[in-house]
């Protein structure tokens, strides 16, 4: 299994969510070809009602602890309620990498 189905699979077993995304953005990093290091993760789920931005993302990263252990070197963690994402229906697009020799 890719490291993209490993991190929707574990989101999808550890929150009881409406919606999930994992989106790979290895390739817009200066990584080799094929990396899975760099993921822009959307989930949304009632279980982050009430919850600051980071209790959520500490959420997410307690189930992904194995997959930041081992090659996910970047999250771009966008959470929502159901409500906040029926009011956003989009989450912001990444910027772009400044890092490696893909710095302007």
């Amino acid at each position: 299994m890719n490291m993209q189905s490993t991190i929707e699979s574990r989101l999808a077993d550890g929150i009881g969510a409406s919606h999930i995304e994992v989106i790979n953005e290895s390739d817009r990093h200066n990584v080799p070809p094929g990396s899975e290091s760099h993921f822009k993760v959307i989930i949304v789920s009632d279980e982050f009602s009430g919850m600051t931005a980071l209790k959520r993302h500490q959420r997410v990263y307690q189930l992904l602890a194995e997959e930041l252990r081992s090659g996910v070197h970047a999250l771009a963690l966008h959470t929502y309620t159901v409500q906040e994402w029926h009011e956003k229906t989009a989450a912001p697009a990444s910027p772009p990498c400044l890092g490696g020799e893909k710095r302007d």
